[in-house]
């Protein structure tokens, strides 16, 4: 070994140089790091047994992901393009106990899925706030990437109603954005506040950036939950029309005093399709579905997913120089599960 080299390493038993003294951390970055730890310690101890490992198919087309139980009777949360396809999915809890499970139902629009695993009581983890998310808070994902069951790690919100879209082309507002460590396999499982309440499912990674992760925040879910226990999908109202964003001009945004920059320009109608027996025609620009502004074919899908299916609503376009308002009754999307 070199003489150089000899004054930076030492055997295990030697005293360092008497020029090298030793870094004595600043008793608040230490007591602030033991704070930090003790947080994550704590709620990985209290989620890690509500997480489980799901596998989905066989073989080549086997699949991996995890999920989160929300209830005693075996009711968990997951991706939908975890099941996707699938009826019957193993269950590995974190004892290594394996249970079958059954797909109760899925949504792709928002790419959750809600399966039942099959057994007595099972630990559950409790649903929180997603709507009191700030950033910089800290935050802890917990899940089986890669196949390494129950894995932790910890970071902070990086930012929060992101736009996200689905696997099914519909785009999910609100996402949290994270950099808590998140890789294949960590689809599903729950990201966690410092108290240990879930405030998303883990959906998805941005390669090859590094800490760009997002979660579905479990509002969504709660909304959706109901819907998914009873009917196994989600209801969705729709329109029956193919369209594109196009600028109001100026004035007829003075003219109808609009506050509106951009509406929906109807390029094609469905045969007796709702939108089409509301009287609208190609070419109209729709204005507004409801009280609320439509700006862009992601806006419509936002709010048929709020107006109940099967009951009248206005719809506002601009036809030419005159503004119209029709009544459309949207019925149910036509979507496979």
């Amino acid at each position: 070994m070199s003489r150089f080299w000899r004054h930076f390493i030492t055997n295990g038993g030697e005293e360092p140089p008497p020029s090298v003294q030793p870094l004595r951390p600043d008793p608040e970055e230490q007591e602030a790091l033991d704070a930090y730890s003790s947080v994550v310690v704590r709620v990985a101890e209290q989620l890690r047994p509500a997480v489980v490992n799901l596998r989905a198919g066989r073989g080549r087309t086997q699949g991996n992901g995890s999920g989160v139980l929300f209830s005693p009777d075996g009711f968990l949360l997951t991706n939908h393009h975890v099941v996707q396809g699938q009826d019957r999915i193993r269950v590995r809890l974190i004892s290594g106990e394996e249970l079958s499970g059954r797909v109760v139902g899925n949504d792709p629009p928002t790419d959750l899925a809600v399966v039942q695993a099959e057994g007595d009581t099972f630990p559950q983890a409790e649903l929180g706030d997603s709507s009191q998310l700030r950033v910089g808070q800290l935050v802890v994902a917990i899940g089986s990437p890669l196949g390494f069951e129950s894995t932790v790690t910890a970071g902070v919100i990086s930012a929060v109603g992101r736009t996200l879209r689905s696997i099914s082309g519909h785009l999910v507002d609100q996402v949290i954005q994270t950099d808590a460590a998140l890789n294949p396999g960590n689809s599903g499982g729950p990201l966690v506040d410092s108290k240990g309440r879930v405030i998303g499912i883990n959906t998805a990674v941005i390669q090859p950036a590094q800490g760009i992760c997002f979660a579905i925040p479990v509002n969504i879910a709660r909304q959706i939950l109901p819907q998914l226990l009873q009917h196994g999908r989600v209801f969705r109202g729709y329109l029956g029309l193919q369209g594109r964003v196009v600028p109001l001009p100026r004035p007829l945004q003075r003219q109808f005093d609009l506050t509106q920059q951009t509406g929906v320009e109807v390029l094609q109608l469905e045969e007796d399709g709702p939108a089409s027996q509301a009287g609208l025609r190609e070419e109209d620009v729709i204005l507004a579905l409801g009280d609320t502004p439509a700006t862009s074919i992601d806006d419509l899908h936002r709010l048929l997913l709020r107006l109940p299916v099967g009951v009248p609503t206005t719809i506002t376009v601009l036809r030419g120089q005159r503004r119209l308002v029709r009544m459309v009754i949207p019925t149910d999307y036509p979507i496979a599960n």
